[in-house]
């Protein structure tokens, strides 16, 4: 967490305010796939937590019928697809294989009919993918944003979110990554510039508020 001093300054240049839900939703769920919820390979850390938590806001969304897009991050197993992110982490390639049982995303969170899934291969879900599109398309001018890791796939897909018009939300609770560091530094990071982090029973009260006549009173239903 940022010390008191910090923060004052970050006040006084007027960071951290609200942007707000918008009218139209969508759930992004961000690489919630096997390799990364596995500690011997891309995990580790509070991961497992916030597929946890995602649980209860995919149900949710599902309930209220929002656009829901989840990423997968993958590459072909001859190399044609690798990049220069692939020279920081070399692994992700073999371990990443597009189709293996590690690309796919959690049981957990199975995608249903309807529900989109995008493949990337870059830490942003945006960047070059139609994800952007697809949303608009949609009408969609939010974007509730989950997954792993915070530091990483989750703040880019935040940063080019908001590039692309839509107002990033991050339910506290469903990020992870592999150390609380990282994830505590970002989630203060994103919150103070580019979205509004906020706990999940805020995000699931304004969820209702912005569909009354759907509201649950379960917070998690099948």
């Amino acid at each position: 967490m940022a010390k008191e001093d910090d923060l004052d300054i970050y006040e006084k240049q007027g960071l951290g305010a609200r942007m707000g839900f918008g009218k139209n939703p969508a759930l992004i769920i961000v690489d919630f796939i096997n390799g990364f919820n596995d500690p011997d390979a891309f995990g580790g850390g509070n991961i497992q937590d916030a597929i946890d938590n995602t649980e209860i806001l995919l149900a949710k969304a599902r309930h209220l019928g929002l656009p829901i897009a989840y990423t997968v991050h993958c590459y072909s197993e001859d190399g044609a697809e690798d990049g220069i992110f692939n020279l920081k982490m070399p692994r992700m390639r073999a371990g990443l294989v597009r189709g293996s049982h590690a690309a796919q995303v959690v049981d957990q969170l199975e995608p249903r009919a309807g529900e989109r899934v995008v493949e990337k291969r870059n830490p942003s879900a945006f960047f070059g993918t139609d994800l952007a599109s697809w949303l608009a398309m949609k009408g969609v001018d939010t974007a509730i944003v989950t997954g792993c890791t915070t530091s990483g796939c989750v703040r880019a897909t935040v940063v080019d979110g908001m590039g692309n018009g839509f107002r990033p939300i991050v339910p506290r609770e469903c990020s992870g990554d592999r150390a609380e560091g990282p994830h505590e530094a970002n989630l203060f990071d994103m919150d103070q510039k580019y979205a509004d982090v906020m706990p999940l029973a805020e995000v699931l009260e304004e969820l209702d508020a912005l569909y009354p006549g759907q509201a649950q009173t379960s917070g998690n239903e099948g």
